[in-house]
């Protein structure tokens, strides 16, 4: 894979960006005067004044933004999640749906292609883009953000990747592409929780991967607005992914949005239109999603407010996991190995309880699957299986979510004996903190307690994130 000028040292892109901002796309904006009568209640009245919809502002912003606005730390940060990634994407590179993605996908060739990771072969963007975002994301290892609806923006890289290969983009412009698509992401997940309406937080990914990938084409204004209105209509994945016995496509779903946010960019440069507004509309996002995203377009002004770190800096609030399991067992992980250390035998363990918030009792820590996992996507997101085996094994690397282990029945026997509660202050901290609380009660009457609030990687302890991934120091 090539993409020209990329450099992942330091925080300097020896290549120029090319050409200039795109025009202003206020001719685009729609006029309407109401044509039915104060009583009517039909729900197809327009504005008196001009309308600027959250697609036009998500446009804007995207046009507007360059390199040249990006902090030092912001640039920094992208460069250390396409690392990140990359690594991701190579050590699963040999799984299941990681394999059959790339089986899929070497049967179509493109003159503008881009590279399957691992590979020579040069696919359309949108069919690399989904093989890429399946190994990225698959062992539950890249990157996240926690607010009102849980993010893994990294995923967004894989669809910026393709892109930035097949049109012959610079360093500069990946670099600009990937904060935009964290940026967009990011606020989308502070703006509303989809997943207790039943959708899955894909469903913004589907948004910020056509962005970036317009922004990366060069399209102008009123291209970008159709390619987010395309990649929104048909862009809703359910939750159904995360629930019950879980299967590969938890692993991919953002794959899957990732080659729907490129297929729409590629749709919109060539001129297709999409409907609006996506999500004010009448049967648009928000009436049939169920959520409001309130004043979100505020945090896209153009001109772009002045802040501490400058515009698409939202990268610099997400986490790095340092162990692959679902983010909110981070922090169970980091006690859990901890306590290892004074837990010389095992067999005197009597119970483990773990004290969480609310968002991972209701996301890895409440069904019954949770305490007997059949399947490493259930097995990853397992509050109990997680803890109980870096109790058991003093480490979680991959081979903890092998077939052998996880199935293990005298690991399912000690699975007997954790508990999973909900604690309220924990909860309060929550998003801000990713809390657990670990509690080993042993045959001889004691209690060992080790609480973390910020786990190994969180963004704010970046400076505590070790060497090496999967490492069980601390600091």
């Amino acid at each position: 894979m090539t993409v020209r000028g990329f450099e992942l040292q330091g925080n300097h892109c020896s290549f120029c960006s090319r050409g200039g901002r795109p025009g202003n796309d206020s001719a685009d904006r729609f006029r309407g005067y109401s044509l039915l009568s104060p009583n009517s209640s039909a729900d197809c009245s327009f504005d008196f004044v001009m309308r600027t919809t959250l697609a036009h502002q998500l446009a804007d912003y995207a046009c507007a933004l360059n390199f040249e606005d990006l902090s030092p730390e912001v640039v920094r940060e992208v460069k250390r999640r396409v690392i990140d990634s990359l690594g991701c994407a190579l050590g699963a590179w040999d799984e299941e749906p990681c394999a059959i993605a790339r089986k899929v996908v070497s049967e179509f060739s493109a003159k503008h292609g881009s590279t399957v990771i691992g590979t020579n072969h040069k696919a359309p963007p949108d069919w690399t883009a989904f093989a890429n975002g399946c190994a990225i994301r698959y062992f539950d290892y890249n990157d996240t953000y926690l607010s009102k609806e849980p993010a893994h923006p990294s995923d967004n890289i894989s669809a910026a990747l393709a892109i930035a290969e097949s049109v012959g983009a610079n360093g500069r412009e990946l670099i600009t592409a990937i904060a935009l698509a964290y940026e967009v992401q990011c606020r989308l997940s502070d703006a509303a929780s989809i997943r207790a309406r039943g959708w899955d937080h894909v469903t913004y990914g589907a948004f910020s991967t056509a962005l970036a990938c317009a922004k990366l084409m060069n399209l102008d204004p009123k291209k970008t607005r159709h390619a987010v209105n395309i990649a929104g209509v048909a862009g809703a994945a359910m939750r159904q992914a995360r629930v019950g016995e879980l299967s590969h496509w938890k692993g991919v779903a953002f794959a899957t949005a990732a080659r729907h946010g490129v297929y729409s960019a590629l749709l919109a440069r060539a001129g297709m239109t999409g409907p609006g507004p996506i999500f004010e509309g009448q049967m648009g996002f928000e009436k049939q999603l169920g959520v409001s995203l309130g004043n979100v377009g505020e945090k896209f002004a153009v001109p772009f407010a002045k802040t501490d770190h400058g515009p698409a800096s939202m990268i610099l609030k997400t986490s790095i996991k340092n162990w692959p399991a679902e983010y909110h067992s981070q922090s169970a992980i980091e006690a859990a190995l901890f306590l290892r250390e004074e837990v010389i035998d095992l067999a005197q363990v009597k119970s483990v309880t773990i004290e969480s918030h609310d968002a991972s009792v209701d996301i890895i820590g409440s069904e019954a699957e949770k305490w007997r996992p059949a399947t490493r996507e259930t097995a990853d997101h397992s509050l109990p299986y997680i803890t109980a085996i870096a109790l058991i094994d003093g480490e979680v690397t991959n081979k903890q979510f092998e077939p052998e282990r996880f199935a293990d029945r005298q690991v399912w026997k000690f699975l007997e004996n954790v508990h999973v509660e909900r604690n309220a202050e924990l909860s309060a901290m929550y998003p801000g903190a990713v809390a657990n609380i670990v509690h080993v009660d042993l045959n001889d009457g004691r209690r060992l307690t080790k609480r973390v609030d910020y786990p190994l990687g969180h963004a704010k302890t970046r400076c505590r994130t070790p060497r090496s991934k999967g490492s069980s120091s601390r600091s």
